[in-house]
């Protein structure tokens, strides 16, 4: 079985990649310290997956106890690399923090990767990269304009990086991950405080906030509030196994968006939620919020023709499979 690295792999979107590799034939290897995440999603997967996972408790910009892990584990294949702080209105508030790590983080792995011969990686990109798109839906040739948010800067700078590197490599551009595995066994265990919409919501539902604020509704989309694109966040995981089987057989430098290509308002998506779990959401309109982008959403004919990959989860099924993540934290 092919070894892949996972730095960030007990992360939520980690987790469930983790999930999608093993299926998929692979022996996945987590590197995460659990900076802002949780033991509880380790012991989730080796719950849905019936065995024991291969974990370093390992800070991704510590080059020597990255050696280390590379020095234990043998033949790699590859590289997945979800390690990073994600949460963008952070990033405003402390953005040194986020470029130290973010970049931080990569260079390190990188590094190890040559060092040890290794060629293939697949990059944790994100939609911010485009800022405010020019044309919607955005695909991959649309330039880079400024970014929103320092996050959205280090995505693109780690870009940057992959190309100017030696490696073979995949960015995947994610739109807005939500949802969780069926199980409930995993999902979004990040220390700080949930930023997200959906993570919002939840908690709302659950008790855990009196309401949730809606960050401007006189944005130039038809209800007034901010458009996203919502995936579920299996179809994501999956989107890895197959982004990694194609840089196996594929060199280069590749970038794909990953998307429904369905735009949703903020508004709409409360409504969702709420008809789809039978839950009364509690909500307030509030001023604008800095780093936010008024609307994107993904055009995703590049990732299906060159990866076979498309969404397959519906919106609903990502806010019911959010909300049993949700109670299953009680």
């Amino acid at each position: 079985m092919k070894k892949i690295i996972v730095t960030g792999g007990a992360g939520y979107i980690g987790s469930h990649t983790v999930v999608e590799l093993i299926e998929a034939g692979y022996t996945p290897i987590i590197v995460d310290n659990l900076c802002n995440t949780s033991i509880q999603n380790i012991k989730g997967i080796e719950k849905i997956i019936d065995k024991k996972i291969k974990w370093h408790n390992t800070d991704c910009t510590n080059k020597s106890a990255m050696d280390k892990v590379f020095a234990t584990e043998g033949k790699i294949e590859g590289a997945i690399h979800f390690a990073a702080y994600k949460a963008v209105e952070e990033s405003v508030q402390n953005p040194q923090k986020y470029y130290d790590n973010n970049l931080g983080s990569l260079k390190v792995l990188l590094q190890c990767m040559s060092d040890n011969s290794i060629k293939n990686i697949i990059f944790s990109s994100s939609c911010t990269v485009y800022g405010m798109p020019d044309v919607l839906p955005v695909d991959e040739s649309a330039l880079f304009k400024k970014a929103e948010s320092p996050y959205g800067e280090t995505k693109q700078i780690c870009e940057g990086m992959l190309k100017d590197d030696t490696c073979n490599s995949v960015a995947l551009r994610y739109f807005n991950p939500i949802g969780s595995h069926s199980s409930a066994l995993i999902g979004d265990c990040s220390a700080d405080k949930p930023s997200n919409l959906v993570p919002i919501i939840t908690e709302v539902a659950i008790g855990k906030r009196k309401k949730i604020t809606v960050f401007g509704d006189d944005y130039n989309t038809p209800d007034g509030t901010c458009i996203r694109d919502y995936i579920h966040v299996v179809d994501l995981a999956r989107s890895h196994v197959k982004a990694m089987n194609f840089l196996i057989k594929n060199s280069g430098k590749h970038a794909f968006n990953v998307g429904t290509g369905i735009g949703v308002s903020v508004l709409e998506a409360i409504k969702v939620f709420e008809e789809s779990n039978n839950i009364t959401i509690n909500y307030t309109i509030g001023p604008r919020r800095d780093g936010d982008i008024e609307q994107i959403y993904a055009n995703g004919s590049l990732v299906k023709s060159k990866l076979g990959w498309e969404a397959k989860e519906t919106l609903e099924q990502a806010m019911i499979s959010a909300w049993n993540w949700e109670k299953s934290k009680k």
